[in-house]
């Protein structure tokens, strides 16, 4: 590969992956899920953990950033040094009432509401791996389709319209992640908790409930993750 731009690998990365935004969810991931993890990636602040997981298989931690330009970099880096099975450890903002705080959201589509994937070549919408979204849909409350979007604070009052449309949440890197994956030929999914309510008002998660409900998706994701078998 070229010289990395996003990554300086300092530990072996593992052929799967976990994909947290947030560099302090991807510590708390290593923390609770690895047997002694070694830092892979700390380069930019995207922080990033190799180790055992308790399946006995070598798991990579790795934070993306926000949005989908940093994590199509991050991505693409950690493709060209070998991962094959990539899951987004997220979060998401709530369009529809029966999704609570903490609830996990299986994504079964990603509406390419940004700009990343589209420049990526996705169409209106971009697919998770057929081999990975099975293994996801057994571990979350909810599933179905989210919107990527560039705009975290989006003044455009978009919200609505998502949700009649049947969009279940709201996020910003799905799309990019489903649309490189499936240029790359890897498999790739995304398991998100639900950090915000959107409509009718907005109203965010707690902290210590935000860290109980990201340790909860971290092993339901590493359990999806031991279900798919190696490519």
């Amino acid at each position: 590969m070229a010289a990395p731009i996003g990554l300086h690998p300092t530990a072996t990365l593992a052929e799967r992956v976990l994909l947290p935004g947030d560099p302090a969810r991807a510590l708390l991931l290593a923390e609770s899920l690895l047997e002694g993890p070694k830092m892979f990636n700390h380069h930019r602040g995207l922080w990033g953990y190799t180790g055992l997981a308790p399946d006995g298989t070598p798991l990579t931690i790795q934070s993306t950033g926000m949005g989908g330009p940093s994590a199509a970099i991050v991505i693409s880096e950690l493709v060209d040094l070998g991962a094959r099975r990539l899951v987004r450890a997220g979060t998401c903002g709530a369009l529809q009432p029966a999704l609570q705080l903490g609830d996990l959201v299986t994504a079964t589509e990603a509406i390419a509401a940004d700009g990343t994937s589209r420049a990526l070549g996705a169409g209106e919408r971009a697919l998770p791996g057929p081999d990975v979204l099975p293994a996801l849909l057994a571990v979350a409350e909810h599933a179905g389709p989210v919107v990527s979007t560039d705009l975290f604070y989006d003044p455009r009052g978009l919200e609505r319209p998502w949700s009649a449309g049947g969009a279940l949440a709201v996020e910003m890197e799905c799309a990019t992640l489903f649309a490189l994956a499936a240029a790359r030929g890897i498999q790739a999914g995304a398991l998100l908790v639900v950090s915000d309510l959107v409509l009718p008002a907005r109203q965010r998660i707690g902290q210590k409930d935000l860290r109980a409900a990201e340790q909860r998706m971290g092993r339901a994701a590493l359990h999806a993750l031991s279900l798919v078998g190696a490519p």
